[in-house]
Order: structure tokens, then C-alpha cells, then sequence
């Protein structure tokens, strides 16, 4: 199983690109936000126990995708240095013992642009973080780094989120999906 591990700060465009690689490759989509709300239907967001679910429900269905012979799944994440390192370094170790294969693609776009996309419509339906002023607090809190020195980097201000698609796709050498879409 191959794990395209698609991360970046809130609102650089992950879930989007996620969508339009999976119109050009098969594969499964595992949003952030699936584990988010299963865990937001036990516990209020940030509340203790709500970080350590969602991390569980994450490793539960990356473990589940490679015994079952998921061929590619692609998980979207807002990684932040050092704290998500222990949890990223988790997803490695699920890979390695699955004889899975996880694949780094770091997104970023300028603040203005990050500022821009907050707001809309389809965040706002995810209930993801919609405010620019809570965007500046974290932008400013946490460090939204590549997790490895080798991992795949795309400013999304320069590319629509299909030419981004293209071209982590082209780098890992993603097969064409076979219906041609």
C-alpha cells in the first residue's frame, strides 16, 4: 500500500488537491476531518481524549486499508513540528510493518492566499477553521514544516490544485486511473 501523506497549515489547498489526484489515480481519500468528527461525536473539539481518538481512528484505518489491500490511500493533515512528529512517526512505523510505502507531499501558499481560501463555502460546510484571525493565531503558534528533508514540496499559490495533482503524481509514479477520468 502506498500512503500519500499530503500536509501543510490550515487552508493551502490539501483536501482540494487531494480530490483532484484521486480524478486522476485510483485510490481512497481519508480527509482529516473523518477522524475529526468521529471523534467530535464523542468528545467537544480539543477536549481531553479528542486529539488521542482522532490519532487512533487515523492508525486504525491506515492499518485496516494495508491488511485489506488497499493499493493507495491519501490522507490530508495539518502537521505541525516538533508536536505531530511522534504521530507522523507512527504512520511510518504502520507503513514499514505493513510493507506499505508512505509518500510526503508537503503543501504551502502565501499567508495572503491562506487568508483568501479560509473562508469558504466548502470549509465552512466541514466546520474547518473558517476565520482569519484564527488562521494568523496558529500561522503564528505552530511551525507547519515538511516532515522529512526528502519530502515532495508544492507552493499551491502557483498552481491550481490539478497541475499540483499532476505533479506529485508524476514524482511517486502514480498510475493513470484506468477509466481515464
Amino acid at each position: 500500500m502506498k500512503l500519500i501523506f499530503l500536509h501543510g497549515a490550515p487552508a493551502v489547498g490539501k483536501l482540494t488537491t487531494a480530490k483532484a489526484l484521486l480524478q486522476r489515480v485510483d485510490g481512497r481519500l481519508h480527509d482529516n476531518h473523518a477522524a475529526i468528527d468521529v471523534a467530535r461525536t464523542v468528545f467537544e473539539f480539543g477536549a481531553p481524549g479528542f486529539w488521542e481518538l482522532v490519532y487512533d481512528v487515523r492508525c486504525a484505518t491506515f492499518e485496516a486499508a494495508a491488511r485489506h489491500g488497499v493499493p493507495l490511500v491519501v490522507t490530508t493533515c495539518c502537521y505541525a513540528e516538533p508536536h505531530d512528529r511522534p504521530k507522523y512517526q507512527g504512520f511510518e512505523q504502520i507503513m514499514q510493518r505493513c510493507g506499505g510505502e508512505l509518500l510526503p507531499v508537503f503543501l504551502h501558499c502565501s499567508i495572503d492566499d491562506a487568508l483568501q481560501r479560509v473562508g469558504n463555502a466548502d470549509r465552512v460546510a466541514r466546520r474547518k477553521m473558517t476565520s482569519p484571525d484564527t488562521l494568523r493565531r496558529e500561522l503564528g503558534i505552530y511551525q507547519f514544516t515538511p516532515v522529512r528533508s526528502d519530502c515532495l514540496t508544492i507552493d499551491t499559490s502557483e498552481l491550481t490544485a490539478e497541475a499540483a495533482a499532476d505533479r506529485f503524481a508524476i514524482h511517486y509514479g502514480l498510475t493513470p486511473r484506468a477509466d481515464g477520468a
